[in-house]
């Protein structure tokens, strides 16, 4: 097959032409053959067979079985009720469920009559069920026509008034086929095809679009499934080797005075085991001659900045300046004062750099970076500016990263390039700094593989000691009166309480009309003089937000009822209560981090979700799983469950996951065996020069140049 067959345009496929290329182009994203090749069918058909029910798999096929109705019942739901058959042939029983229109089936049905059943298996447990099927009496059946096994393809609106139906990609797709004689490359080494029993790469294609039953079509599922995520984990991983190998780090060689003076005089607590450990990681890196790339994970609270600071001090000890990027100014400004706190009155220079950083003080701090005299900035995107320049940057520490684009990342990269090093002269050519990124927002094992399978990953998974786990409750809008009743008693403690309402950016007006309603019945339940209260939202100007911050974080202040800004950033230890307001509407991870604002200090803390009395499945799972764990990772895997990768990482990131076949939950396990054989491959042959490793070689190089996969991850 000639090897540009695939790069044709659509066009030129007999039946599409320009005005079908057109819409095919614009809707599906078909612009040549090998787009139309991996336009995967969403689910098939199966008339080709009838099965038996111990034979059925959870293929999340539509499949046909012909059998009896022997039992029928009717079971009360949450609303409304629901019909059940009991339907079963000599293997085995299955159920038959409808949800609707089951008063007219329920009386046309025949009981111990044989029918031909045909529809998709969903699996509870050991019981197969199938959702209002097509049914037909076997007799009236075998008068019938039998059709094959037929794909659905996607479809859209535009699609069908164009008169591209299903059947009409269907005919494109064998017209392709035909043209190419079904002939095409093999992608992957014989050794894994062996060792895994893959199907050959035309033989999957030909089965995916065309299975001649559901055994043909699992094993081209699976086929087509690993090798997309053994290539995305074949350019993570060599991307990891050859940074490590060609990416010259600066060796930070000594452990010196500040590391030291700071472990053993300024450690406002002993560091937990996982600190230690993470630290230890760290300093493997930056001794490696190598550029240090680690993501750091670590909950809310759970000590990542001393980890950091601890980091940036090594850096300082040996002779480079270091800077801490944070999305927001109220979280640059909390760094900046935790850090200069934990310094003390320790020799080392710190200043912070924001949009709001007055002129004066922006002027000395470009001259101070450029002549080497500061030694740590903290700041947001100011940063990245051209105009800030240092003069030995060895460290850069970005939070909360997924806020970043990655052009913004590759210009902090640039910072530190062929700039002197600070005890042997110029040293020629591009170093770049060091880079740690932390985030709080945990990120499930399973996507930190794909996402972030270029960096190294340490996680910070205990506590500090002496904190105690927030406790988390569920009430309604009806318990209200109680909940006031705790908070003052709460109150009468001198502890201090968060009202949170949410913020959806569509609505502007709506969430400003509910926070004012909260904040008058909350003045109402808190009169003054005995309370006072600071109200913060998006409309108000930046000076007013942190004149009531500001209170709130001296203690002039018992509540802060505020909309979701208050996300990120504020630390007040003495703030005990978090109250969330309409807690179904904010997402997991958000109610996650609203709810690490409190638990900052020795008492024990509290987070009370409150919702309405009507609440979706998903809202409902949501809050049980907030009240049931406080731990991260497993809210993040119920998270990725609920939302799907692609909204998890918000909407920059969701391009990442812009698979074809395989899915990055579901196919969990595929995922890990991928991972496996090209941790493997690479490591037996880390330019895939061997002859058996050619075919990969190729595919990998066009995908590369086709920017195919993910070039642009961190």
């Amino acid at each position: 097959m000639n090897p540009n067959f695939l790069q044709t345009p659509i066009a030129y496929l007999k039946g599409v032409g320009p005005n079908r290329a057109e819409t095919l182009k614009s809707e599906l994203g078909v612009h040549t053959y090998g787009d139309l090749l991996q336009l995967y069918p969403n689910r098939y058909l199966d008339k080709t067979q009838y099965y038996k029910i111990n034979q059925l798999k959870d293929s999340g096929a539509d499949v046909q079985i012909v059998g009896k109705i022997v039992h029928l019942k009717t079971v009360e739901q949450k609303r409304g009720k629901r019909l059940v058959a009991t339907f079963a042939d000599d293997t085995g029983k299955m159920e038959l469920v409808w949800f609707r229109g089951y008063k007219w089936i329920r009386e046309n049905i025949k009981i111990n009559e044989p029918y031909v059943v045909f529809g998709r298996v969903n699996r509870f447990g050991n019981i197969f069920s199938m959702p209002h099927p097509e049914m037909e009496l076997l007799k009236n059946h075998e008068r019938g026509l039998k059709i094959a096994m037929q794909p659905i393809y996607p479809s859209t609106e535009k699609l069908a008034a164009k008169g591209i139906t299903n059947r009409v990609i269907s005919k494109l797709q064998q017209q392709l086929l035909l043209e190419s004689r079904g002939q095409f490359e093999e992608t992957l080494p014989s050794i894994i095809l062996q060792e895994l029993q893959l199907l050959p790469k035309s033989e999957a294609l030909l089965h995916i679009h065309f299975p001649k039953d559901q055994e043909s079509l699992a094993k081209a599922k699976f086929r087509l499934k690993f090798e997309e995520l053994f290539f995305v984990q074949l350019q993570l991983i060599s991307k990891k080797i050859i940074r490590k190998q060609k990416i010259k780090g600066f060796p930070f060689e000594k452990v010196g005075h500040l590391f030291n003076t700071f472990f053993s005089e300024h450690l406002p607590f002993e560091l937990t085991k996982a600190q230690k450990r993470v630290i230890k990681e760290i300093r493997a890196d930056l001794g490696s001659n190598a550029q240090m790339n680690r993501l750091l994970q670590g909950d809310v609270g759970s000590g990542k900045t001393i980890v950091a600071l601890m980091s940036m001090l090594l850096a300082i000890d040996n002779g480079f300046q270091t800077c801490l990027m944070a999305p927001t100014e109220i979280l640059a400004n909390q760094h900046y004062n935790g850090l200069k706190e934990l310094l003390g009155k320790m020799d080392v220079s710190i200043e912070l750099l924001t949009g709001s950083t007055k002129k004066s003080t922006r002027k000395t701090i470009h001259e101070r970076l450029e002549n080497g005299s500061l030694d740590i900035l903290v700041g947001t995107h100011a940063v990245l500016e051209e105009k800030v320049r240092f003069k030995s940057l060895g460290l850069a520490i970005v939070d909360e990263q997924h806020r970043f684009g990655v052009a913004q990342r590759s210009k902090l990269w640039k910072k530190g390039a062929s700039h002197p090093s600070p005890d042997k002269g110029e040293v020629g050519g591009a170093v770049p700094p060091h880079i740690l990124v932390m985030t709080a927002t945990p990120i499930p094992r399973t996507l930190a593989m794909s996402l972030y399978g270029d960096l190294d990953i340490s996680i910070i998974d205990e506590l500090p000691p002496g904190r105690k786990p927030i406790k988390t409750v569920h009430r309604y809008d009806s318990n209200r009166l109680k909940v006031f009743h705790f908070l003052r008693e709460e109150i009468k403690k001198g502890r201090q309480v968060y009202i949170v309402y949410p913020l959806i950016q569509e609505s502007e007006a709506l969430d400003y009309k509910d926070l004012m309603d909260g904040y008058e019945s909350i003045s109402r339940e808190f009169p003054m003089p005995d309370y006072q209260i600071s109200i913060v939202h998006g409309r108000m100007k930046a000076e007013d937000k942190d004149y009531e911050m500001t209170r709130f974080v001296k203690g002039e202040t018992q509540l802060m009822v505020a909309t979701t800004v208050i996300e990120v950033g504020v630390n007040v230890p003495n703030a005990s209560v978090m109250v969330i307001e309409s807690a179904e509407r904010f997402g997991l991870s958000q109610l996650h981090q609203l709810r690490g604002r409190v638990g900052r200090g020795a008492e024990q803390s509290y987070c009370v979700l409150m919702t309405g009395n009507k609440l979706s499945d998903d809202a409902r799972t949501r809050l049980q799983t907030m009240v049931r764990t406080n731990d991260g990772f497993e809210i993040a895997e119920v998270d990725l469950k609920l939302r799907g990768p692609g909204d998890l990482m918000g909407t920059q990131q969701s391009g990442l996951l812009n698979l074809k076949i395989a899915d990055i939950v579901k196919d969990n396990q595929i995922l890990k065996t991928a991972r496996h054989h090209a941790l493997r491959l690479l490591k037996e042959d880390p330019k895939m020069e061997k002859p058996e490793h050619l075919p990969v070689r190729k595919h990998y190089a066009k995908m590369v140049k086709d920017k195919a996969i993910w070039g642009y991850i961190s």
